[in-house]
């Protein structure tokens, strides 16, 4: 089965486990698995292992430029809402 890669900066949510239906985004992808930050749990410092099949893609890809845990949050926060206020109509 073929399956996309996730790449750097990719914003997914989370379909599976304890932080499931959060946004978080892709720091790396490193020996079939992911590695998600969200700036305030999970920092870009020591991000969360996870496997990719409890990923839920988006095509949101942040530029991982100059970007703090501060600003991922921010930028997250604002993307939560947007997709809850699209669910919703």
């Amino acid at each position: 089965m073929y399956r996309e890669a996730l790449a750097a900066g990719m914003v997914v949510k989370s379909a599976a486990g304890r932080d499931s239906g959060g946004w978080y985004v892709v720091v790396k992808e490193e020996n079939g698995f992911a590695y998600i930050a969200d700036g305030k749990t999970h920092k870009l410092s020591s991000p969360k292992k996870k496997n990719p099949l409890h990923l839920r893609k988006t095509l949101t890809v942040m530029d991982m430029t100059d970007i703090t845990d501060k600003k991922l949050r921010t930028a997250l926060r604002g993307f939560g809402l947007r997709a809850n206020t699209e669910e919703s109509d």
